[in-house]
């Protein structure tokens, strides 16, 4: 039986047998990136280079990407869903193409994997009026051995990966499918039928084209293959089960989730022990990141699933504090892959005692609150009804779930209007999103000569914020834009006005040397032995671009950046504020 750490394993040494350079996973927060939140898939921290920067490690890479994706954190428990996952993934950045990276994908699938070539089927895209169908992927996997009777072409919603954002790399994609053990639904049985049988297991994208602003589907110059193949969904296949939750992944973790609970006789692979191991395996993960909890951005996601866990745990009889123990069973499992988390151990226990205390005493006033509610009803009544907005305004202020409100209510005689409440929650969810689509709704990872300047201001800033704060200073986070820079960096105390000034004058006093901005490819212990500031160092392998700027700043970055300081214009803060405990969070602009 395949467990994960082999397939890890395995998947990387293929690809280096191919002359790929193994390369670290990035953290799950992105590095400038305005787009997301976290980093969604393996070539989410490629960005750069697949856009034509050189990356340090080659034209051949290959990892493990740590991702995280919010859009289904409502369905995690099913047996299928989850916000924390590990991609698999192999690149060519302007080197080889569809020969040979579908070749790669037959060998690794047929040959490491044990399929059979008459039990593979692909898909390839159908083509449309921006891009021809894809006859070359379908020759190709003929070539190689699949049967013409195994190969479907698809639309742009099966078959197209990109652009991330508005615009940028894209282009058609080939994705294999396998057979779980059970009948087929009919003759026309097969990944498009929807019956469940056929399983995507991986998918390799071949970024071709660039989109642009008006639309326009431009071949690139040098296009890119990008691949990805989910850890978990792998392994619970190889492990002949339906679902990671039945795979050693998990099984630690239930374990203490039974241990906790007293109840050694339970089955405690359902919904609410899949929530709880789910949201506090990806909380691990992102702590260990160095996101805390909070009300905003990756923050209140931390916090969502955190408290989530707490209340579903309630339902298995866990009442205690408990996160930091299944934490510690992560941290157990994961370190030697991700040493990061055991190096952030003490950081991880930490933030979630102190989430975990805090969501005890918010869950005390809710209870208060819905006391209150109660009495406000004249105690003869025979209508008692709960009105769907006051339990929706319990489930958001005070974390109760509709299920913990019915239960509470029908103590006291009440019932709860439940219709009201999924329309209060649907239009809460609506609100969500459209304000995530105006946040994010640049291109992925805008690589415009405004965000290379605002970059190299970014750089500045920290070197100036270094020297009037102090050397405790560290990049805790960076969004930028076309439009502005927002730099997040470690500080106790709010910056006084004064010292505002200050990190602005020293930073314009810099621009006006009209100094060069500097890349050289080095070592990363070299580049640590002159000195150099390492943002998110876990994310950069043994050789690294170092940015130097006259004889003020040094940083370990993947760019972009500008070439002199002369093209920055005037440096502007516009607020600082508290991000986070211990963190603060500087907006500024470079006007012209």
């Amino acid at each position: 039986m395949m467990t994960a750490a082999e397939l890890r394993r395995m998947f990387i040494d293929f690809f280096k047998s191919h002359g790929h350079a193994e390369i670290k996973s990035a953290p799950l927060v992105p590095e400038n990136d305005p787009t997301c939140l976290f980093t969604t898939a393996g070539m989410h921290p490629l960005v750069p280079f697949l856009l034509g920067e050189k990356h340090p490690a080659g034209k051949r890479l290959t990892d493990v990407q740590k991702c995280l994706r919010t859009g289904d954190i409502d369905e995690v428990g099913d047996p299928f869903h989850m916000t924390f996952f590990e991609m698999l993934g192999n690149w060519s950045l302007g080197d080889y193409f569809k020969k040979e990276a579908i070749g790669m994908s037959f060998e690794f699938l047929t040959k490491k994997l044990g399929f059979k070539p008459e039990n593979i089927k692909v898909t390839c895209f159908a083509g449309d009026e921006n891009a021809p169908r894809d006859t070359e992927a379908a020759s190709i996997w003929m070539e190689n051995g699949i049967p013409e009777k195994n190969i479907y072409y698809l639309g742009k919603e099966d078959n197209w990966w990109g652009p991330a954002g508005q615009t940028g790399p894209c282009g058609p994609d080939t994705e294999m499918f396998v057979p779980l053990d059970r009948p087929d639904c009919g003759p026309n049985c097969g990944p498009a039928c929807g019956c469940g049988k056929w399983v995507e297991i991986w998918n390799d994208v071949f970024m071709q084209y660039n989109k642009t602003a008006d639309g326009k589907f431009v071949p690139l110059e040098h296009p890119n293959v990008d691949t990805g193949m989910g850890v978990e969904r792998v392994t619970a296949f190889m492990q002949g089960v339906r679902s990671a939750y039945e795979t050693e992944l998990f099984a630690g973790i239930f374990a203490k989730i039974k241990e906790l609970s007293g109840n050694p006789e339970a089955d405690f692979n359902n919904r609410s022990a899949r929530i709880v191991a789910e949201h506090l395996r990806a909380s691990t993960f992102i702590i260990g990141d160095g996101v805390t909890p909070s009300n905003v951005d990756q923050g209140y996601v931390l916090r969502r699933l955190i408290r989530r866990a707490i209340r579903e745990a309630r339902k298995l009889g866990i009442t205690e504090a408990f996160v930091s123990k299944i934490a510690q069973v992560v941290i157990d499992e994961y370190s030697p892959f991700y040493p990061e988390l055991k190096e952030k151990q003490e950081f991880i226990f930490a933030e979630l005692n102190r989430e975990e205390e805090q969501f005890g005493k918010t869950l005390e006033n809710g209870i208060k609150e819905f006391n209150k509610l109660i009495e406000k009803f004249p105690p003869n009544i025979e209508n008692k009804i709960i009105s769907g907005r006051k339990a929706f305004n319990l489930y958001e202020t005070y974390g109760f779930p509709l299920e913990l409100t019915q239960e509470m209510a029908a103590e006291k005689g009440f019932k709860v209007d439940e219709q009201g409440f999924q329309e209060a929650y649907q239009k809460h969810q609506e609100q969500s999103r459209a304000g995530a689509e105006q946040k994010f709704k640049g291109g992925l990872a805008d690589h415009s000569e405004a965000t290379a300047q605002l970059h190299t201001a970014t750089h500045m800033l920290h070197a100036a914020l270094r020297r009037v704060l102090g050397n405790h200073v560290e990049q805790a986070g960076s969004n930028i834009t076309a439009e502005r820079l927002r730099f997040d960096f470690t500080h106790p105390d709010k910056v006084t006005p004064e010292q505002l000034a200050e990190v602005e004058k020293i930073v314009n006093e810099q621009i006006k040397r009209n100094m060069d901005v500097v890349c050289e490819e080095v070592p990363l212990e070299e580049a640590k032995k002159r000195g150099a500031i390492g943002l998110f160092e876990s994310k950069y392998g043994d050789v690294v671009k170092l940015y130097t700027i006259g004889d003020f700043s040094m940083e370990i970055c993947g760019g972009p950046h500008a070439t002199n300081t002369s093209q920055l214009g005037t440096f502007k803060i516009l607020k600082e504020e508290s991000s986070s405990r211990g963190v603060r969070r500087i907006k500024a602009v470079l006007i012209h």
